[in-house]
């Protein structure tokens, strides 16, 4: 059984990975867990310097998920150099550094440092943080700008560069393209959706910021979409993120044509989904006569006359 997954000259173990700011710095839960299962750990976002993130309260509770405004909070990338990043040198697994910035500059000099760093085998930059410069607007929402930040970050390292994507535009196919062009070679699908929940009795927001990027199984359906409209859009491979919480969601993204899933908001609930996801996926794959997880990958049988924007009329 084949699965693991080559991403530039980056070899995956297999195809299941932890998602930014769900599962630490990778190594915050080594009795829950064995990350050495897992093909990857993508880390907290880092920034250059270390930020406290937005005032409480940040998280709250809704219908099958989990309303975050956590604000990019994290100890910044020189503290994680001398931190955490000796220790998981340790463990044999491949370790992804997610970059969030507010500025365009900031990305750079953030990746500048840790390029050179052993144990760091790639990055996802997180475009959905707000750029300073144009009033607070997400990067992640402006397609020059997702295309000026994946240029200037590829001939700054010969590792494998992944851009995570946010849902909240009209057309997330627009960004993979601009990603692609720039030579990004995957795009990371989905981020969290804009939601909002109400405390009926106070009368306020359930989170301090008002709005918050909403994650867990209620996103799933708006995740897998996302993922088809860019697999028909772009040859890199697509990297989906949104609701998983069991080996038959993970399925789901493959057959839609995912190449590797990230798991989220359910290890808050159990850090070790991700080890119990790639073991079903396993035997599923086992089961259904596949000697290699990658030939699950982009098998939907769909109405070939029907477009995907029509289907959405």
């Amino acid at each position: 059984m084949i699965e693991s997954f080559r991403l530039r000259d980056l070899e995956f173990k297999n195809r299941i990975l932890v998602a930014s700011g769900t599962f630490g710095y990778g190594n915050d839960v080594p009795d829950l867990v064995d990350i050495a299962k897992l093909g990857g750990v993508v880390t907290k976002s880092l920034s250059m310097k270390a930020r406290d993130g937005n005032p409480s309260p940040r998280i709250a509770e809704t219908a099958s998920g989990m309303l975050n405004s956590i604000g990019l909070a994290n100890i910044g990338v020189h503290k994680f150099i001398a931190e955490k990043l000796p220790a998981l040198k340790n463990h044999e697994t491949k370790i992804i550094a997610n970059i969030a910035a507010s500025s365009v500059g900031e990305y750079c000099a953030v990746m500048e440092i840790l390029d050179s760093q052993e144990g760091v085998h790639g990055f996802e930059i997180n475009v959905s943080c707000p750029n300073v410069k144009e009033g607070g607007l997400s990067f992640g929402t402006d397609v020059k700008l997702v295309s000026l930040i994946t240029k200037e970050l590829r001939h700054r390292t010969q590792k494998p560069l992944i851009v995570k994507l946010t849902p909240n535009v009209t057309h997330i196919s627009e960004f993979a393209r601009a990603c692609e062009a720039e030579g990004a070679d995957a795009v990371s699908v989905i981020n969290t959706v804009i939601g909002m929940a109400v405390n009926i009795n106070k009368r306020t927001p359930k989170i301090a910021t008002t709005t918050g990027g909403l994650s867990g199984p209620a996103i799933k359906p708006i995740a897998l979409a996302k993922v088809y409209e860019t697999v028909n859009a772009v040859k890199i491979p697509v990297i989906g993120i949104g609701g998983i919480v069991s080996w038959e969601d993970a399925v789901e993204f493959f057959i839609v044509g995912a190449s590797m899933v990230q798991i989220g908001t359910a290890n808050f609930i159990n850090p070790a989904t991700g080890v119990t996801v790639a073991e079903g996926v396993k035997k599923y794959c086992g089961n259904n006569g596949l000697d290699d997880v990658g030939k699950l990958v982009r098998t939907l049988q769909t109405n070939k006359t029907i477009s995907i924007v029509d289907s959405w009329l």
